[in-house]
C-alpha cells in the first residue's frame, strides 16, 4: 500500500515541512526525546549537540575504521589493522576542539586526545582478535554504511515526515538470511532482558528503512557489542545481540516505536509544545540542558544552529517562550541562573561568561603561562587577539595549547602565528580564532592602485595586494573547495585587472564557470582541446616578445588547472604524424612517419611561468584539489603568491601553504594568503563581489 506522503509534489512537500520543526525523524531523536524532551530540543531543533568525552570520539573513530575494513572486505581484500588504526586515529586527530568534553581525568585536549587513542587501539584489537564472528556467517556483503531518507508506514500509520538513518553493515548468511548488522562500542554489556525491548525499537527502524529505501527484506538485525575494557573471565570481548525479525516480532517492535513517536510528531508539530527537563537522566549533562534553558529565555534565533528553512518558526517559537516568562523571568535572574549552571560543567569554559580575552587568559594560567591579551581586532570571519607573554616564558611552548584554547572558546581551532607579531613597535603573540560572520566585505574599485590589485584585507584593516608589477609576485596560486570563496576571489582579480588597464585578459575555465565575462579585451576558452591550443599559442607569443624585447601585461587566469592537466593529451597522443612519399621498386608510395611531439599542457604552463614574468605575463592559477601529485615543491617555486581558502583537511593547507590553517578557515572568502610582500602567512578577507 502506498505511504500517502510520498508522492506528493515538491511545493506540497514544502507546505507540509514548514509545519513541522524538524524535517526529518530517526531512532536516535525518538529516544532522545522519550529519554529527555529538553535535550531533544536542545540538539534537534536548536543544533546544540553535547560534547563529546574521550570515549564517545574513540566509538566514532571505530566505526569509521570498521566502515573501511568491510567496503574493502566487500572488494575482495582483506585490510591489516595497521590501516584500520590509521583510519580511526586520523579521525580522532581531526575532531574539532570545540566538540571535545573535559572532565576530571582528562583535564586537557592532549590527555583527551591520548585517552581516546588508546579506547580505540583497545577496540580495534578485540576487532580484530575475534573478527571471525563477523567472517563466519558473512556469504556476501550487501551494503556497507548506507544511508536511508524514506517515509515510513509504522504500526500502520503514515509518518508525515521521512526517517533518516545509516546503516553500518547490511550482509547475506552463509544459510541465505539478509542481516542488517549495527556496531557497538560499550562500557558494559546491555543486559539480554532488556535487549529485546530497547534494542527492538532501533532494529525495527532500521529494518523498515532500509526495506523501504531497497525493497530487500530484511531477516534479522544483529548488533555487535564491542567492550574496550578487558573481560576478567578472559570471555569473548564481542558479544552479538540477536533480534528475529519475524511477523510477531515486527509487530512488537512497530507498536512500541510508535508511542514515543506519535508524541515526538506532536511536539514538533506544536510550536507552544513545552519540552520537559528530566533530572533523572544519566545520559545528558544537565549544566549543559540548563544552560541551553537559560539561553532560550535571552537569545535570539541567530545564536543558535538553527537550520536555515527553520528559522522563522523557530524565531516565533522563541518569541512565545519569552513572552510566557517574561512576567516571571528577568534577564538578571538568567544571567545568573547560568552563571551558576556553568559551574557544574566540568573544564567547560564557553558556558560562563568570561570574554573570550578572560578565557585565552585563564586557559594559559592553567598551565602556568601568564600571558594578558593586550589587543584585539574584529575581522570579517576571525577575530585576532594580540598576547603579551610574561617574561621567562617560551613562546614556542604555548602552541602545543592551541587545541585547549579552542576548547576553551568553543571554536573547532584557534592559529598561533609562527612569528612575533609587531604592533605599534612592540612585539606580540598573535592567535586567531574563527567566528560568525555578521558581515560582508563590499568590492571597492577604488582601492585599485595603479598596477596592484586589491584582494580583500587583513584583521587589521590593511588591505591586500597583489602587484602586478613586482617581479616578484609574478603567479598566484589559489586553492578552495567548494563554498570556499575560490572562485568569487578569482572573478574580484579579473574585473580589478580589467579597471586597471590590463587590455588582455585570457581565462581558461574548463568548468565554464566564467564564461559570462567574455567581451572587449577578455577570451574566455572552455574545451580542453581550445584550452592546449591558447596555452600553446600563448607559451609562443611569450618567446616572441622575449626574442624582440617586447613586455605589456597579458592576465592568464587558468582554473581548475589540475582537472586540465588529467583530462589534457598525454603520452603517445602527443606524438605529431606526417605523411611522405617514398621511391620503392613500384614507384611512389606513401607513408606516415613521426615528424615530433607536441609539449603537453602541463609543460606548456611551466614554461610560461618560468619565463613569462620578463615579457609582461602575469598568471592566477585555481584548483579544488590540493594534491601534492599536482601542486609539487617546484611547482610551487613558479607560484611566490599563494592563497588558500577552505580546505578538507590539515594535510591539503600543508601542500599549498606548508603549514595547517587552511582546514579551518569559515569558507565564504575566509583565506590564507602567503607572499613575499608579507611577513608571515597572513589571514584575510576576500571581497565580495555583487
Amino acid at each position: 500500500m502506498s505511504h500517502k506522503y510520498k508522492n506528493l509534489e515538491p511545493e506540497q512537500l514544502e507546505e507540509l515541512f514548514s509545519t513541522f520543526l524538524v524535517d526529518s525523524w530517526s531512532y536516535s531523536k525518538v529516544n532522545t526525546f522519550a529519554r529527555h524532551q529538553c535535550a531533544f530540543e536542545m540538539q534537534y531543533i536548536f543544533g546544540l549537540y553535547s560534547k563529546m568525552g574521550p570515549s564517545a570520539v574513540a566509538g566514532k573513530a571505530y566505526h569509521l575504521a570498521l566502515q573501511y575494513f568491510f567496503a574493502q572486505l566487500k572488494e575482495g581484500e582483506v585490510i591489516g589493522l595497521p590501516a584500520m588504526e590509521q583510519a580511526a586515529f586520523e579521525h580522532i586527530a581531526t575532531t574539532p576542539a570545540n566538540r571535545w568534553k573535559l572532565g576530571k581525568t582528562t583535564p586537557t585536549m592532549e590527555e583527551a586526545v591520548q585517552e581516546a587513542l588508546n579506547d580505540a587501539n583497545k577496540l580495534l584489537r578485540n576487532f580484530y582478535v575475534e573478527k571471525d564472528v563477523y567472517m563466519d556467517d558473512i556469504a556476501e556483503i550487501l551494503d556497507v554504511e548506507v544511508y536511508f531518507d524514506e517515509f515510513l508506514t509504522v504500526n500502520g500509520v503514515d509518518i508525515p515526515i521521512p526517517c533518516h538513518g545509516q546503516i553500518d553493515l547490511v550482509i547475506r548468511t552463509k544459510a541465505g538470511k539478509v542481516v542488517i548488522v549495527d556496531h557497538k562500542t560499550k562500557k558494559s554489556y546491555t543486559d539480554e532482558q532488556e535487549a529485546a525491548m530497547i534494542i527492538g525499537q532501533q532494529a525495527i527502524t532500521y529494518v523498515l528503512g532500509y526495506e523501504a529505501r531497497t525493497g530487500t527484506a530484511v531477516d534479522e538485525v544483529w548488533f555487535m557489542e564491542n567492550k574496550s575494557s578487558q573481560n576478567k573471565d578472559k570471555s569473548p570481548q564481542i558479544k552479538a545481540i540477536v533480534s528475529v525479525m519475524d511477523e510477531n516480532a515486527r509487530r512488537l517492535y512497530e507498536s512500541l516505536l510508535y508511542e514515543p513517536l506519535r508524541a515526538m510528531i506532536a511536539a514538533v508539530r506544536n510550536p507552544e509544545h513545552v519540552y520537559l527537563i528530566n533530572t533523572s537522566d544519566k545520559l545528558v549533562d544537565m549544566a549543559e540542558v540548563y544552560d541551553f534553558w537559560s539561553r532560550t529565555m535571552i537569545c535570539e534565533v541567530e545564536d543558535f544552529n538553527v537550520d536555515e528553512g527553520k528559522k522563522e518558526l523557530v524565531a516565533k517559537r522563541l518569541k512565545k517562550i519569552r513572552d510566557a516568562g517574561a512576567t516571571m523571568v528577568t534577564p538578571e535572574i538568567i544571567k545568573k541562573f547560568r552563571a551558576n549552571a556553568a559551574k557544574f560543567i566540568q573544564y567547560d569554559l564557553s558556558s560562563t561568561n568570561m570574554t573570550p580575552q578572560e578565557k585565552i587568559e585563564h586557559v594559559l594560567r592553567t598551565f602556568g603561562i601568564q600571558s594578558r591579551v593586550a589587543h584585539t581586532f574584529e575581522g570579517y570571519s576571525s577575530n585576532t587577539f594580540l598576547l603579551e607573554v610574561g617574561a621567562g616564558t617560551k613562546v614556542g611552548s604555548i602552541h602545543k595549547f592551541r587545541l585547549d584554547l579552542a576548547n576553551g572558546l568553543d571554536v573547532e581551532t584557534v592559529r598561533i602565528m609562527q612569528e612575533m607579531t609587531v604592533y605599534q613597535g612592540k612585539s606580540y603573540l598573535s592567535v586567531e580564532y574563527a567566528k560568525k560572520r555578521d558581515k560582508d566585505l563590499i568590492y571597492d574599485p577604488s582601492e585599485i592602485k595603479g598596477w596592484s590589485l586589491p584582494l580583500g584585507k587583513d584583521n587589521y584593516g590593511n588591505t591586500i595586494y597583489w602587484d602586478l608589477n613586482s617581479h616578484n609576485t609574478t603567479n598566484v596560486l589559489v586553492c578552495g573547495a567548494v563554498g570556499s570563496g575560490k572562485s568569487a576571489f578569482i572573478r574580484v582579480v579579473i574585473e580589478s585587472a580589467k579597471i586597471a588597464g590590463v587590455s588582455d585578459i585570457i581565462i581558461l575555465d574548463p568548468k565554464y564557470e566564467f564564461r559570462h565575462l567574455s567581451g572587449p579585451g577578455i577570451d574566455v576558452i572552455n574545451e580542453i582541446s581550445g584550452i592546449e591550443a591558447a596555452m600553446k599559442g600563448i607559451v609562443e607569443e611569450m618567446e616572441r616578445r622575449v626574442k624582440n624585447g617586447i613586455s605589456r601585461k597579458t592576465l592568464i587566469v587558468f582554473d581548475e588547472f589540475a582537472d586540465a592537466f588529467a583530462n589534457a593529451r598525454s603520452g603517445n597522443d602527443l606524438k605529431q604524424y606526417e605523411n611522405v612519399m617514398e621511391m620503392t621498386s613500384r614507384g611512389f608510395k606513401t607513408k606516415t612517419v613521426h615528424s615530433g611531439t607536441d609539449k603537453s599542457l602541463e609543460e606548456n604552463m611551466r614554461i610560461l611561468l618560468q619565463k613569462g614574468r620578463s615579457s609582461g605575463f602575469r598568471v592566477i592559477a585555481g584548483t579544488q584539489r590540493a594534491s601534492a601529485k599536482i601542486i609539487t615543491g617546484d611547482a610551487k617555486v613558479n607560484f611566490p603568491v599563494q592563497v588558500c581558502f577552505r580546505v578538507p583537511k590539515e594535510a591539503d593547507s600543508r601542500v599549498v601553504l606548508d603549514e595547517a590553517g587552511a582546514e579551518a578557515l569559515c569558507g565564504m572568502g575566509d583565506g590564507l594568503i602567503k607572499s613575499p610582500d608579507l611577513r608571515d602567512t597572513t589571514r584575510f578577507q576576500s571581497y565580495f563581489i555583487k
